[in-house]
């Protein structure tokens, strides 16, 4: 069975990504990250939908983002936006996806794993620069050219399943795997019991995804 690692934030996109590689006959090894944010209960998240899903299994990494500062879910000092913004958001955390790619990227070697799967969405999503095509495709070069697979003639596929879905696709997707995004953690400020906040842009696009698709949304929000 071929390998894969996965980037679990415990997020609905990042769960549907985990699905999909499990669907497709993946052995999947998932990988989360506690790297300073507000909203830990994610990571609880991310190990439930691990649960849920199936996996070989679950690691999560520690490292301390907010010592770098520059985002509002690393740096308490920063709100966090509850109303639309224009440009990039100060939610953004700087080299955050080429941070965590390059872990995965390790670890696929390490397990001898031919893809590292990513749920990075270019539609609906805050703006992120390292969220586009053009940034994944940088990537890819980079795995290319630095790992003793590609080199051996064997590259590891980053895979991004979600890329061109809207938030409403991906939930059809998700739902029609069996997911239960009951289970999952969108928001940027979400309090210790996964409480959601609702307003901001994370909890924005989850309920119009939810909306779009035509379904209720689970989250339970702690204001209305």
């Amino acid at each position: 069975m071929s390998k894969a690692v996965v980037l679990l934030s415990g997020g609905m996109d990042s769960a549907t990504c985990l699905a999909i590689a499990r669907a497709a006959g993946l052995d999947c090894f998932a990988l989360s990250f506690d790297y300073g944010q507000r909203a830990v209960a994610e990571l609880a998240a991310a190990a439930a939908v691990a649960d849920a899903i199936g996996v070989t299994t679950h690691r999560v990494l520690h490292m301390e983002l907010g010592a770098l500062g520059g985002s509002a879910l690393t740096d308490t000092g920063i709100r966090v936006p509850e109303a639309a913004v224009e440009g990039i958001p100060v939610t953004y955390v700087p080299a955050r996806n080429t941070i965590f790619l390059s872990f995965a990227l390790g670890w696929a070697e390490v397990l001898d794993a031919d893809a590292i799967f990513l749920g990075v969405n270019a539609i609906d999503y805050s703006g992120y620069p390292d969220c586009r095509p053009e940034y994944i495709a940088a990537f890819q070069r980079v795995a290319d050219l630095a790992t003793r697979r590609s080199v051996e003639g064997r590259p590891i596929r980053i895979e991004t399943p979600l890329i061109s879905l809207t938030k409403g696709e991906i939930i059809r997707r998700g739902l029609d795997l069996g997911i239960d995004f009951a289970l999952t953690v969108s928001c940027y400020q979400a309090d210790t019991d996964g409480l959601a906040c609702g307003l901001c842009d994370a909890c924005r696009l989850r309920r119009t995804g939810f909306a779009e698709a035509g379904c209720p949304d689970p989250t339970r929000y702690r204001r209305a």
